[in-house]
């Protein structure tokens, strides 16, 4: 019997299924990852009548059946995020959200997207914790804590905590480019506010002494894709943070989208998942001490100065968003969608194999589509690659991709091995 953490995809009757090629749950190690819940009447698979307020309701009671079947609560969600069509119906999801977290908020990362699938009003998504881990047969430690976290320093939100970390990892709600002495938007234009995103991300990692360079993951959600540009000015600001960093040229895995709105009006929005190299009690001193972030890139796919390809920490890789680029002409590859969603995979399977991994250990796929009236092409090309359909998944429309593009996709994978302890 192996002692290694294996992926584990599960289905439940009580929420959606027959969607799409995906599993509602992949659990790995300490995390289970959900798939994308939308407005879906499990008994018909149709959306729920009404609007938003009902289908709110619906996409976070298919949350709750699926953490109810694999023996979970809602107290065990540590991540949600939301997608909107519209940022004005946020008020009436987020009262229905609070009726569902009463004791204790997750952290929370909020968009209007251009699109979404079925032509639903919200898609709601969630990170589980799942202590006992995935050995076959060999429970782990089923006592880890959660640990929720707050700082004066950073803007504070009843419907949110700043930071949630559980086990190895740290998981930040998306930041808004808000001064947290005034409550309001910083002067100036995208720069100065993703300066200030990243300045709130620094300080809610400062609060928990965990320094800025173990980001592993930063995701930048932007209002127009026209000021990456300007948000790149100010993310080289701050990235490499230390000298240590500087020296090996680290930088996060990245992910950048254009959204059709932020809450209150922002121009940018950028989330965080951090590693938590001391992990949360009651892990032993030696199990976890000095676990490091490993950082790979492979000229098999296509490379960016401001993002690692993959970013290995503990029992999970964080892979960027791969546009459909050649990795040798670093152009868009010719033809159309269904040649764009190839060579997204196609590079996802360079670099999954570049560092010993197959597809099998993908624990979750994200998409981003110009039109979201092309997913059943995505579709057909997407079962060539993840015939068995495990990994969990989400895919929303947006309005614009870097390079011009019609598809990015990222992914996160599974690393049994772990990263090892310093030297």
């Amino acid at each position: 019997m192996t002692s290694f953490n294996a992926v584990l995809a599960r289905n439940s009757e009580n929420a959606p299924s027959g969607m799409g090629r995906y599993s509602q749950t992949v659990a790995f190690s300490h995390y289970n990852n959900l798939s994308a819940q939308l407005p879906v009447d499990p008994a018909t698979g149709r959306l729920v009548a009404g609007g938003v307020k009902e289908q709110a309701e619906r996409c976070f009671q298919n949350i709750q059946a699926i953490v109810k079947s694999i023996g979970h609560e809602l107290s065990d969600v540590v991540r949600i995020t939301i997608f909107l069509q519209n940022i004005a119906d946020m008020h009436v999801v987020n009262e229905v959200y609070a009726t569902f977290f009463t004791d204790y908020m997750p952290t929370l990362t909020t968009v209007a997207v251009a699109a979404l699938p079925m032509g639903a009003l919200l898609q709601v998504e969630a990170l589980l914790s799942n202590g006992e881990g995935t050995i076959p047969n060999a429970p782990q430690a089923g006592d880890l804590v959660k640990i929720a976290s707050n700082t004066m320093n950073a803007p504070t939100s009843h419907l949110s905590t700043q930071s949630v970390a559980f086990s190895h990892y740290n998981n930040l709600s998306a930041q808004l480019p808000i001064d947290p002495k005034s409550g309001k938007l910083v002067a100036g234009g995208a720069r100065e506010q993703a300066a200030q995103c990243l300045q709130n991300i620094k300080a809610i990692l400062e609060s928990i002494a965990v320094p800025f360079d173990d980001i592993v993951k930063i995701n930048v959600f932007l209002k127009n894709l026209s000021d990456i540009d300007s948000v790149d000015a100010a993310y080289r600001a701050f990235f490499p943070d230390s000298a240590i960093a500087r020296a090996v040229a680290y930088v996060p895995a990245r992910t950048v989208v254009e959204v059709a709105a932020l809450p209150m009006d922002a121009l940018v929005q950028i989330e965080a998942v951090v590693s938590h190299g001391d992990g949360t009690p009651p892990q032993a001193v030696e199990d976890r001490h000095g676990i490091v972030i490993w950082a790979n890139n492979t000229d098999r796919a296509p490379r960016c100065a401001l993002a690692t390809q993959t970013v290995a920490f503990s029992h999970y890789n964080h892979l960027s968003a791969q546009l459909p680029l050649h990795p040798e002409t670093q152009a868009v590859v010719p033809g159309g969608v269904k040649a764009q969603a190839e060579q997204c995979l196609k590079n996802i399977k360079a670099i999954v194999e570049s560092i010993g991994h197959t597809l099998d250990d993908v624990v979750k796929v994200n998409i981003f589509v110009k039109n979201i009236e092309d997913m059943g092409a995505v579709d057909e090309v997407y079962l060539a690659f993840f015939p068995g359909g495990i990994p969990a998944r989400r895919t929303v429309g947006v309005s614009a991709l870097p390079h011009g593009a019609m598809i990015q996709i990222d992914a996160v994978v599974a690393n049994a091995e772990g990263t090892p302890p310093k030297a």
